[in-house]
């Protein structure tokens, strides 16, 4: 009988797997087709096959300079949010008083106002004070993620006993070295959670940069957007697009699985 399970689940566990290879095999097939090609048949293979699409969208998305942008914005983001979001758990997790619970549920309270209802009085403000670029961009990217970010460490901070800190205290280390050599090293599962979320989130962020970014500093999902006019929508460089822009992802993951799987069996073991 348990052979018999066993054997249904790995059936739907390779019919799962097909189900989400199959948006990636729409994206890749179509990529190498010709206009008339896609529109002839989006599930065939490519005839006749092109690489051409590949060359003009490099070109149309001036991809070195959008992944440049793209990278800088998402890098540096992420490392504010990890930092001071994992500091400003850690205080008020270990400051056990009224203030301390009443800021976190205001962090909590502000998971639920959607950034359509401040994104234009927020741009609006900021242009006034001339933060519209990728600096601005970081820094809102700090006040909308810090919040989910706090919520998960502090949930984390919570398994951590006092007792490590008053120990440290006791052999002479300060409040710093205590969050920097001790519990920063422990919230590493917490961690790969973190800049992972965020890492998604930014990457393909469209709404926020689109109003904050000049032109010079447009993101790769904001250089997608020249594919799809008014009136005409180029499919097949926006697929050899998204492909280019799909690759970075995946030698990230390539150099980071040992950690991110470290970290992820970490927090499960936890």
């Amino acid at each position: 009988m348990n052979k018999k399970r066993n054997s249904w689940i790995g059936v739907l566990g390779v019919l799962i797997g097909l189900l989400w290879l199959f948006p990636f095999y729409m994206i890749l097939t179509n990529s190498f087709k010709t206009p008339k090609g896609i529109f002839a048949s989006v599930l065939s293979l490519p005839n006749p096959f092109t690489n051409v699409n590949y060359g003009d969208s490099f070109k149309a998305l001036n991809f070195i300079s959008s992944l440049t942008n793209s990278l800088i914005i998402t890098v540096c983001s992420v490392l504010l949010i990890i930092l001071c979001s994992s500091m400003a758990a850690y205080a008020l997790q270990r400051n056990k008083s009224k203030l301390s619970s009443s800021l976190l549920l205001l962090f909590i309270s502000a998971m639920l106002i959607p950034f359509q209802s401040v994104m234009i009085p927020l741009t609006a403000n900021f242009g006034n004070v001339h933060l519209l670029n990728m600096y601005g961009l970081m820094f809102m990217y700090l006040g909308f993620n810090c919040s989910l970010s706090i919520f998960l460490y502090q949930g984390t901070l919570s398994s951590i006993p006092i007792a490590m800190d008053e120990a440290a205290e006791m052999e002479g280390a300060s409040r710093w070295q205590i969050y920097y050599k001790i519990i920063l090293p422990m919230l590493s599962p917490m961690t790969v959670t973190v800049a992972i979320l965020n890492i998604i989130a930014i990457w393909n962020d469209y709404l926020l940069p689109s109003l904050v970014l000049p032109q010079a500093q447009y993101t790769i999902p904001l250089q997608m957007f020249n594919f799809f006019g008014e009136y005409t929508k180029q499919w097949h460089l926006a697929l050899a697009g998204i492909t280019l822009s799909i690759i970075p992802v995946i030698v990230f993951y390539l150099f980071a699985q040992k950690w991110i799987i470290k970290g992820v069996t970490d927090g499960a073991v936890k």
